[in-house]
């Protein structure tokens, strides 16, 4: 099987969320098809690793979006019906060398991973070769919560996106020959505007044994809290401010040696400002590894207002063998099983108290046990069947 996997970030460095799953979509794929990636990339340091998954793919071709170029149109295309989400991730070179792939190497599916390369999946030259889509989530409802939690004129934006990519999810799922999400309520989500899509829900993972905090350890010297993610992301930042301006106070008048950890790439200056806030903040940016920062902590948050999906940050610290203090949004994707990991606070006091309580609980290495099931392995073992399935679907 010869499959055109186009995505919308290089699947490496598997650091983040949606890289994350790519990065593990296309190994698996890679033990039975012949895979030609087409990707989007940011920055140099995501173009450094193009050659990292040459073992893994027949080919790789990179196209690099042009930021300034993109924000500038993005403004001008305010007033028209076009999803701001394609101007931003609009890159030429990337439908160019679609449309010449169709021709040297005529796939037989193409895998569009996520609904921001929509666009180029549908080019006039892939007609009549099937479509999966891997939406992940449904961005539209992302949008539109951060529509109702931001004042003018960003909600009137995030609204608007909200509308228009819904009207392109809808589009895309029904010309696609499957689906897939990440989660059952996403997939209910998206049977509101796609009625009669074919959609399929194959979780998230996490690397139990990556994760696993070695023996022996010690204890954090102090108590220790540690969010982890991509800090320019709105959620994020939005869930970070909340929690030191809200939280942060109580949990240090309680434990006054407690320490803050915000770990995570491309932080704003929002952000980097909060170190200023109160004691005991640290915001590190990006850090070569995760995992000595989960190790050295007493307890993760989630503080996010707006969330969809299953959130791998919190997955990644269960299996560090750290408790978990998130709020309802994030409660929603995780799943049942582990409800004994992670702890669900909606207001300011709640999330303190609850901190406080699992800092002084510290690690219980039970919790990444839970995981056994959970790896990438047997949540991505239906992919191969699924499109098999789809061969023949125009």
């Amino acid at each position: 099987m010869k499959v055109l996997f186009i995505s919308h970030r290089l699947p490496y460095a598997p650091n983040r969320g949606d890289r994350i799953r790519a990065y593990h979509t296309l190994r698996e794929m890679s033990k039975w098809a012949e895979v030609h990636l087409c990707a989007l990339v940011h920055d140099d340091e995501e173009a450094s690793h193009t050659e990292d998954l040459r073992s893994l793919v027949r080919s790789v071709t990179i196209a690099r979006v042009p930021r300034v170029r993109n924000h500038l149109r993005a403004g001008l295309a305010l007033g028209s019906s076009t999803p701001l989400t394609h101007i931003l991730l609009d890159a030429p070179e990337l439908a160019a060398a679609v449309d010449q792939l169709a021709v040297t190497q005529r796939p037989d599916i193409v895998y569009c991973f996520c609904t921001g390369v929509g666009p180029v999946a549908l080019r006039p030259s892939l007609a009549g070769i099937p479509i999966v889509l891997d939406m992940v989530d449904v961005d539209s409802i992302k949008w539109s919560a951060l529509a109702q939690s931001c004042g003018f004129p960003m909600s009137w934006v995030y609204g608007r996106e909200a509308r228009c990519l819904s009207r392109f999810e809808s589009a895309i799922a029904m010309r696609a020959a499957v689906t897939i999400l990440t989660t059952e309520a996403e997939r209910s989500d998206l049977q509101k505007i796609a009625p009669d899509a074919r959609v399929v829900v194959i979780g998230v993972g996490v690397d139990r044994d990556y994760y696993r905090r070695p023996l022996p350890h010690e204890k954090p010297a102090n108590p220790t809290v540690i969010f982890c993610g991509v800090m320019n992301y709105a959620p994020n930042t939005e869930g970070i401010q909340w929690f030191v301006k809200d939280v942060w106070p109580a949990v240090r008048a309680k434990l006054p040696r407690a320490e803050l950890k915000i770990v995570g790439a491309s932080p704003t200056g929002a952000v980097k400002n909060l170190k200023d806030r109160a004691k005991g903040i640290a915001v590190t940016g990006t850090v070569p590894d995760v995992r000595p920062f989960l190790w050295a902590s007493s307890v993760a948050i989630a503080p996010l207002m707006t969330a969809r999906g299953v959130q791998n940050k919190v997955l990644e610290s269960i299996a560090a063998g750290l408790t978990a203090v998130v709020t309802p949004a994030v409660a929603k994707g995780l799943p049942a099983e582990l409800s004994e990991c992670f702890r669900v606070a909606a207001t300011s006091e709640e999330f303190a108290d609850a901190v406080v309580t699992e800092v002084t609980a510290g690690h219980d290495e039970r919790t990444a046990e839970l995981l056994r099931g959970m790896s990438w392995e047997p949540r991505l073992r239906q992919l191969r069947p699924l499109l098999e399935s789809a061969l023949g679907h125009t």
